[in-house]
């Protein structure tokens, strides 16, 4: 695997990861009280977004190198995953 590969996949599995961990307990502005004119009621009240970035990293970075190592270790490679899909 390249640097370019390494660096590509684990963006891919950070955002997965994101938007996985996004609507995990959301507060709306409904839920506290505090509704801001001209946006509706289910709009976010604190989102907390460098938490969830600090989440997003700590789950994501071990995910990608269970990836990473299965893609280098060639327990899984392109050939088997051919074979299941080839149209006979």
């Amino acid at each position: 695997m390249s640097v370019m590969s390494a660096i590509a996949l684990y963006g891919i599995v950070w955002f997965m990861t994101l938007f996985l961990v996004l609507p995990f307990r959301p507060k709306t502005q409904g839920d506290v009280g505090e509704v801001v004119p001209g946006t509706p009621s289910s709009a976010p009240s604190d989102v907390q977004m460098w938490r969830k970035i600090k989440l997003v990293t700590f789950i994501a970075t071990p995910a990608y190198l269970v990836i990473a190592g299965v893609i280098l270790s060639e327990v899984i490679t392109f050939d088997m995953l051919e074979s299941l899909t080839r149209r006979r």
